[in-house]
């Protein structure tokens, strides 16, 4: 182990900052205005099944209003982040914040428009970097030729894109509606790395179908490939949702929701397979309080992580622990 985890036993998001910048920096969640290219028909229709009416990003701030933005764009995005790193209330915060798009696809839009947004952003003195939380096959080679020319044009703000995989296993992405091939998403994987821009990726624990074995494999392939962090999410059953409705309507078969208990042994294990140098940026999440019809036991967000710090020190276990046993690639 060659990064400062700050004491705990997984490579967290919060040691990669201070390691890497000297300070905690928080992310400020943005709505650009963006679709889904799974919402309007280009990938399919409804979405992901569990994904809600806001696009993943029901706690951002919208920085677009009725179909564009206004003329004094930078104006209008500084205005947003300090609206939004207003939500922090009293915490401890560094002195700079991540633009973090949020929202929907954020990179399905014009050029043009990517180009003003991004912009925007990584002109504020106050921001440290931008991330971008996208799909796969939403990165034609005109939105990685503007990502290349925004790493030159601003060498000392970072850009990371986030990439909404959730599982490598084609029959639960399918049921899923993800709309697209793990292929796809290997191949977006490759041509970021190619121009050396960080991949974060989003993984869901407890899809309907999977067994645990299943959520190790999806750790394991992402070992060897150039992907630099990951966001272990629980599954959240919103209301108005696909899988929601479903789920009321008790059409799910014999599937349940993971137990708190069940839920941090998975998570553990994840943790235990994945390479050391894995940067740990979620490791449960929560959905809006007033949405969540299940599990109602990760409302309470603090319980889950201070019971899932105590069972690692209880099992004197940490990150990367079984890396080496399992291998570093898993073929699928």
């Amino acid at each position: 182990m060659t990064a400062d985890w700050l004491g705990r036993p997984y490579y967290s998001l919060d040691a990669f900052l201070k390691n890497t910048y000297g300070e905690k920096y928080y992310k400020i969640a943005l709505d650009g205005g963006f679709s889904c290219p799974n919402r309007d028909g280009t990938a399919g229709r409804g979405g992901c099944i569990f994904c809600s009416e806001g696009g993943s990003g029901d706690f951002a701030v919208r920085v677009r209003q009725e179909g564009s933005l206004c003329p004094d764009t930078k104006t209008v995005m500084e205005a947003r982040l300090q609206e939004g790193f207003r939500l922090f209330g009293r915490k401890k915060t560094g002195s700079r914040f991540i633009a973090y798009f949020q929202a929907y696809t954020g990179t399905y839009a014009p050029v043009s428009y990517l180009r003003t947004l991004y912009t925007a952003a990584l002109e504020l003195p106050q921001t440290a970097g931008i991330s971008i939380a996208t799909r796969p096959d939403c990165l034609p080679e005109e939105v990685l030729a503007l990502l290349t020319e925004l790493k030159a044009a601003y060498p000392d703000k970072f850009i990371w894109l986030e990439l909404g995989l959730q599982t490598i296993h084609e029959r639960t992405a399918a049921f899923c509606n993800r709309g697209y091939s793990l292929p796809v998403f290997r191949e977006a994987v490759k041509a970021l790395a190619e121009r050396s821009v960080p991949v974060i990726v989003h993984v869901i624990l407890g899809l309907p179908g999977e067994t645990p074995e299943m959520m190790y494999d999806t750790c394991r392939c992402l070992n060897g490939l150039p992907v630099s962090g990951i966001k272990l999410q629980l599954l959240h059953i919103l209301k108005n949702t696909p899988l929601g409705n479903a789920f009321l309507r008790g059409e799910l078969g014999n599937f349940t929701v993971l137990s708190q208990e069940e839920y941090l042994d998975i998570l553990i294990h994840c943790l235990e397979i994945l390479r050391p140098d894995m940067v740990i940026h979620r490791l449960t999440g929560d959905g809006p309080r007033e949405l969540t019809i299940a599990p109602l036991w990760s409302l309470h967000k603090r319980n889950v992580l201070n019971t899932l710090h105590q069972e690692i020190r209880r099992r004197g276990t940490f990150q990367g622990r079984c890396y080496h046993d399992e291998g570093t690639l898993h073929s699928v």
